[in-house]
């Protein structure tokens, strides 16, 4: 918040500092944003805001512990208005940095490009070439592209803190940083530019920063559709653009049209798992609502295409299909007869627009020339694109079919009518009360509950594939069991209307049995998809999610026995002898730690691609990575490299959650290149043997066992097995306040117990992560090395030896440097002061910080680093920039947080604490 005017617009020579446009534009936004907090809140807060950040960067730049001091005196002493008015000021600061830093990172994208610099790491270049040096084949390449299934999708767990204006105003910041990066600016137009970012400073400023009330489902679907305005629209057909035109330059002796195998999925409005507001009409609304952006989009790119190609039949030939195309066109304007081109669009976009309105009940903004009968499905839409295309290619117009109207065709393919598949999602335990009603109601089995395992899969292998309903509309059912078969009922009518890609799976939460399928698939049957029969047919895919560490484990086994089933096998038949399993990261890593998490989950894809190999079936694994290291997130170039042999060949789904949906796909540039990355990355990992380059990873996993045990035991010890845990994790984190905090629709434990095994992984790792301790990414390490260290003396050359050849373990630290890196033991004792038993707040927290040391020390001795973030110059400049404005977050939200469980009843307190929540989740950004 320096009020010296330290930006100047750029020249066309280059900064020999290559960071220091980022540090002009972050000097900018800061000053600017002192300007409106001197202008809103007076002098004298202008004056605390500057005093503080100039302590703040004192004591993290220069350890000057009198600076500490310093800030400590100011924040300890401010009124109840001025608190608030503070952690909104070091809030939007680290808010600003971020746009500053994205820009940067496209300014720097586009220099390297630029400067014709080599390939980087998760481009397709870079992929494509890797290949080409392993001597991949061209037919294998051709195999992947064929067969290949790539898809993020995002999910609406409530870590993203930020409201859409908010989120809306940031984009509007970042277009006028880029403006003045890519144009070479007037003094008046930089004057403009300059006003225009006040401007929107001034408005985030007055614009309300936390929601009144929660999120409803139908706001988190709408969230979720505007990264398609904003993003994917433009991106996903660039991105195939992209990869076609690569391959082509490298192997033109092939004709490459590539199918859509990259999609953007999304679980929002179908993941009913403990979120009781996500009902059968919800799900039709949000099917709806993407719908309509899907074809609103259409219909806006088919008007400029119609500006676009006023092609004259007096100039150019026209094949036959698109004459009776355009003869068939509504447009009987006597201006353009001679325009077939426009004509045809005319007729298609009034087809469109009846559709629109049958599937929808929305009228499009501009209004079609006159009633026409709509599309029966985008293949039909896309029969008719095709032709325009094809007539364009044939008669000298290749370069105008090549540009917008082949991004339309590419986009019809991958969002159809539906726009994005909804993947169904509920807890295991749902099912089997629904299945028990319906058996018992229906006479066939009285107490379903008192089963054996064996037997219920008896039961349910002969009712799933029985043609006899159990499900009457006659008969009284509980609320429950009727909701659950009106979502499937309301599956069924969504895939008749729009398509069956609509709606393609069902996910079971806490799958531990093969009757967990089982169940599933009745349901299915009784909903009208799962059709029985001599060849049995399965509409929708089944997806166990293995979750804790004892699933994980169990598996293999229990897809072994499912799939040896001959019933079942028939189902898989039907679905071309594919099956999706999906692996929980978040819980896994809640119920085992980390280190054990990625071990199990590695092992099990071992295992599983074996089972799956033995039965003929194709696997597909749907990993359910979070945003931070404590939920199986970090980067996802290096988690698809660091994936066993075996367990992507082509087909991988990845949860995107939280504010990582907003880092990564806010921007189009952005959004561009980790789109590029998942393709890249799952390329490599497809078609090359990344593990065993060095030496083979079987040497290793020995010792990675026995590291995962002992890791597991640390990390259970402490979690599960310590008295008064629970208690040190509640008083000393704002877990309660989060809890209250409107970020999403969904309750943040799954029943009203406190214990930790039933709240959710989301705000178990945010909790930690706001009070700067990041337990969940990090704990158990330490000690699990220094007692192999003890049991094997001399071994940690083999560790070291683990680190630099296998990448299983290369990126399990270095996300753990990451997280060390964010974490401050200073900070963190500080929420620990919180904990009434001072006993107890001892003996845990002196656990802890020995923890901390210990898995410190082994990182730096196992990689040869002398501190952290050594290979992340980014990242750690980053951190620089952002820790000073933290430290003072932090320091409020303890004192906020002391006189609201001290009783204060004061909205600004409350109100205070969330601010705060929000300003710290935005400085470490990848926190929940």
């Amino acid at each position: 918040m320096d009020t010296a005017n330290l930006h100047a617009p750029r020249g066309a020579t280059a900064a020999p500092d290559k960071d220091l446009p980022l540090k002009e534009d972050i000097r900018l936004l800061g000053r600017l944003l002192g300007d409106v907090v001197r202008a809103q809140e007076g002098d004298a807060v202008f004056a605390v805001v500057e005093g503080v950040r100039h302590a703040s960067v004192r004591f993290n730049r220069n350890r000057d512990c009198a600076a500490g001091i310093e800030m400590a005196d100011i924040l300890n002493n401010l009124s109840r208005d001025s608190t608030n008015s503070v952690v909104r000021a070091f809030s939007y600061f680290l808010h600003l940095a971020n746009i500053a830093e994205d820009q940067h990172h496209i300014r720097r994208n586009r220099d390297h490009e630029i400067s014709g610099s080599p390939p980087r790491e998760g481009s397709l270049a870079h992929a494509l070439d890797r290949l080409d040096d392993a001597g991949v084949s061209v037919d294998d390449l051709a195999e992947f592209c064929q067969t290949a299934l790539i898809s993020p999708v995002l999910t609406a767990h409530p870590t993203e803190v930020q409201r859409k204006s908010i989120l809306s105003l940031q984009r509007k910041i970042a277009a006028l940083l880029d403006q003045r990066d890519r144009t070479r600016l007037t003094p008046e137009e930089t004057e403009e530019n300059e006003a225009g970012l006040e401007v929107a400073i001034l408005t985030l400023w007055q614009t309300r920063m936390l929601r009144p009330q929660r999120l409803a489902v139908i706001d988190e679907v709408k969230n979720g559709v505007s990264y398609y305005d904003d993003t994917f629209f433009a991106e996903v057909p660039r991105l195939y653009r992209r990869f076609e035109d690569l391959l082509r330059a490298r192997h033109p002796e092939r004709e490459w049209s590539l199918p859509p195998f990259f999609r953007i999925g999304s679980w929002i409005g179908g993941d009913r798992d403990g979120n009781p507001f996500v009902t059968a009409p919800i799900l039709r609304q949000s099917m709806r609502l993407q719908s309509t952006a899907a074809m609103n989009y259409y219909l806006a790119e088919l008007h400029d295409l119609g500006g676009e190609l006023p092609l004259s039949q007096l100039l150019v030939t026209i094949s036959p299909e698109l004459a009776v195309l355009a003869e068939h066109s509504p447009d009987m304007s006597p201006h353009r007869v001679d325009e077939p081109y426009r004509r045809a669009l005319t007729g298609i976009y009034a087809r469109l627009a009846a559709t629109i309105r049958v599937l929808d009940d929305h009228e499009s903004l501009r209004h079609a020339v006159a009633i026409a009968a709509p599309y029966r499905s985008s293949a039909e839409l896309l029969g008719d694109l095709d032709i325009l295309s094809a007539s364009l290619m044939a008669h000298g117009g290749a370069m105008l079919a090549g540009r917008r109207l082949r991004r339309l065709i590419r986009a019809v393919q991958v969002f159809g009518f539906h726009l994005a598949p909804i993947d169904l999602r509920q807890n295991s335990d749902v099912h089997q009360r629904s299945v028990a009603e319906l058996l018992a109601v229906a006479g066939r089995c009285a107490d379903y509950a008192a089963l054996s395992e064996d037997d219920r899969i008896a039961l349910l292998a002969e009712e799933a594939l029985s043609p006899r309903p159990l499900y009457s509309p006659y008969a009284a059912y509980s609320p429950e069991t009727t909701g659950e078969m009106a979502i499937f009922f309301a599956a069924r009518d969504l895939r008749d209307r729009y398509g069956d890609a609509a709606l393609p799976n069902c996910i079971i939460s806490k799958t531990d049995g093969v009757s967990d399928l089982l169940e599933v698939a009745l349901l299915l049957k009784e909903a009208g998809l799962l059709r029985p029969g001599a060849t049995p047919t399965l509409a929708i895919n089944i997806i166990p999610l293995f979750e804790t560490i004892e699933d994980l484990r169990q598996a293999p086994a229990t897809m072994d026995r499912l799939l040896a089933l001959p019933g079942y096998r028939a189902l898989i038949a039907s679905r071309g002898d594919e099956h999706e399993v999906m692996l929980g990261y978040s819980d896994s890593n809640k119920d085992g730690g980390f280190l054990t998490s990625g071990w199990e989950l590695y092992k099990a894809e071992i295992e599983l691609a074996k089972v799956f190999a033995r039965h003929g079936i194709r696997m597909r694994l749907f990993h359910g990575r979070g945003g931070s290291v404590g939920r199986g997130g970090g980067p996802s170039y290096q988690a698809i490299l660091a994936q066993p042999v075996g367990a992507v060949s082509g087909q991988i789904r990845i949860t995107e959650q939280g504010e990582v949906i907003a880092s990564k796909y806010g921007s189009p540039e952005v959004g561009r290149r980790n789109l590029e990355v998942l393709v890249a990355a799952t390329l490599e990992a497809s078609l090359l043997d990344l593990e065993n380059t060095v030496e083979p990873a079987e040497a290793f996993y020995e010792p990675m066992e026995r590291l995962s045990q002992l890791a597991f035991a640390a990390y259970r010890d402490l979690v599960y097995e310590t008295p008064g845990f629970t208690q040190y994790f509640r008083d000393s984190t704002p877990i309660s306040e989060i809890s209250h905090l409107n970020i999403g629709s969904r309750p943040s434990s799954r029943t009203a117990s406190e214990r930790i095994e039933d709240l959710r992984a989301i705000p178990w790792v945010f909790s930690w992560a706001q009070c700067r301790l990041m337990l969940p990414g990090w704990y158990g390490f330490g000690s699990a090395v220094e007692a192999w260290l003890r049991e094997t003396p001399n071994g940690l050359p083999l560790l070291q030896r683990m680190y630099r050849g296998w990448p299983l373990f290369r990126t399990l630290l270095s996300n753990l440097d990451m997280v060390l890196s964010k974490s401050d033991l200073a900070i963190a004792s500080r929420y620990a002061e919180l904990v009434a038993d001072a006993e107890l707040r001892q003996r845990i927290f002196a656990r802890i910080r020995q923890e901390w040391e210990l898995t410190r020390q082994h990182v730096f001795a196992i990689t040869g680093q002398d501190g952290f973030l050594a290979d992340n110059p980014l990242l750690a400049r980053s951190l620089r920039n952002r820790v000073p404005y933290m430290d003072p977050l932090n320091h409020l939200q303890v004192e906020l947080l002391r006189r609201h469980r001290a009783g204060e009843t004061d909205e600004r307190v409350r109100r205070g604490i969330h601010l705060s929540i929000n300003g710290i989740a935005a400085g470490l950004r990848n926190s929940g």
